[in-house]
């Protein structure tokens, strides 16, 4: 593709600061240098020493905020890790501008190997799904477990709330979609983009939409926000057309991980239709539709997400392990945790 389709992007040690990215209660940023692409990484503390790793990737347009009420919930049984992929949240452009799925999965790998915290529990949403199916496939040894929360595995029908998405990977449309909607207000913006993601919108409290207002304007002042989020999709949409080994339904039956599969109902993005296919296609799955869920069940359904996470860990063993580890420690004079006040934390 043309350098020239997009808006020339400068060099990240050179982007305007616009705006501190909110922090929930309990959480911290930091930024991670790695070679080729620098991380905004979103974390907790975790209950206590020795619990299993985590990591969250999102979705197009989305950033490491839309974890924040999961990893809250699960503060307990694992140790929470959420990243803002390049280009989106507080993370800069890569350096290649490489925004294709392979180079966000690249991202992920190379962050999980700087940091040696695999393997890991890895989450993915939407686009994330795809990346985090692809590395799961590719680096098996990086993963415990896969959460996958409508991931944008190939379709044959496309919804059709889904094609504006889509439309963005076509050269030039990104450029005249910020000057058809320049009059468009940040509060305008997040309502359709809550419109089209949530099964009821209705469920985003004031204090959320205010504080997905104020995103909204941090990142409209961001010089390169509409090439990642053009570039982005059009990865999404290349990587639908790939065949062989490479192509995310043949990657998604390679992956060994046990896995859980969580789709909506009402989803408008990622067809309610393609749970059972990917029910088929991961080897060690286990599905959980919320027939009320739009494509973010994560944000809308938090608790839900917990438990059924929770679920996966005692079916693949996992849990066992933590509680085994800990009766040990308990009985060489450690602190021992009892099991109700883990269930609280897990809102459960």
């Amino acid at each position: 593709m043309s350098s020239t389709e997009l808006p020339f992007v400068p060099p990240a040690n050179v982007l305007p600061k616009v705006g501190t990215v909110r922090v929930a209660e309990g959480e911290r940023l930091r930024s991670v240098e790695l070679p080729g692409v620098t991380l905004t990484v979103r974390s907790r503390s975790p209950a206590r020493e020795g619990l299993p790793p985590a990591l969250y990737v999102h979705g197009l347009g989305g950033s490491s905020q839309n974890w924040s009420a999961l990893m809250a919930l699960q503060d307990g049984v694992v140790d929470s890790e959420a990243l803002d992929l390049p280009g989106f949240g507080d993370s800069p452009p890569p350096d290649d501008g490489n925004y294709s799925v392979t180079g966000h999965a690249r991202a992920v790998i190379r962050y999980l190997d700087a940091s040696g915290r695999g393997p890991v529990h890895l989450f993915g949403n939407s686009l994330g799904g795809a990346i985090t199916t692809r590395v799961a496939a590719v680096r098996p040894d990086l993963v415990r477990t896969l959460t996958l929360v409508s991931p944008a595995l190939p379709e044959i029908r496309v919804q059709r709330a889904a094609v504006p998405t889509g439309l963005l990977a076509v050269p030039g449309v990104a450029l005249l979609f910020t000057r058809l909607t320049r009059e468009w207000t940040p509060e305008q913006r997040v309502r359709g983009v809550m419109a089209l993601c949530y099964g009821d919108p209705g469920r985003v409290t004031p204090e959320g939409f205010r504080n997905a207002v104020q995103e909204m304007e941090r990142r409209l002042r961001l010089p390169y926000f509409w090439d990642a989020m053009a570039r982005s999709a059009r990865g999404i949409v290349n990587a639908y057309t790939l065949g062989g080994q490479q192509g995310l339904w043949r990657q998604a039956e390679r992956v060994l991980a046990p896995t859980l599969l969580v789709y909506g109902g009402r989803d408008q993005l990622v067809g309610f239709r393609m749970a059972q296919k990917a029910a088929r296609a991961f080897r060690d799955s286990r599905l959980v539709t919320l027939p009320d869920a739009g494509h973010v069940a994560m944000m809308e359904y938090p608790e839900t997400v917990a438990l059924a996470f929770r679920e996966l860990l005692e079916d693949a063993g996992e849990l066992g392990a933590q509680r085994a580890r800990r009766a040990g420690r308990a009985d060489a004079g450690g602190d021992a945790i009892d099991e109700e006040g883990t269930d609280e934390s897990m809102g459960g």
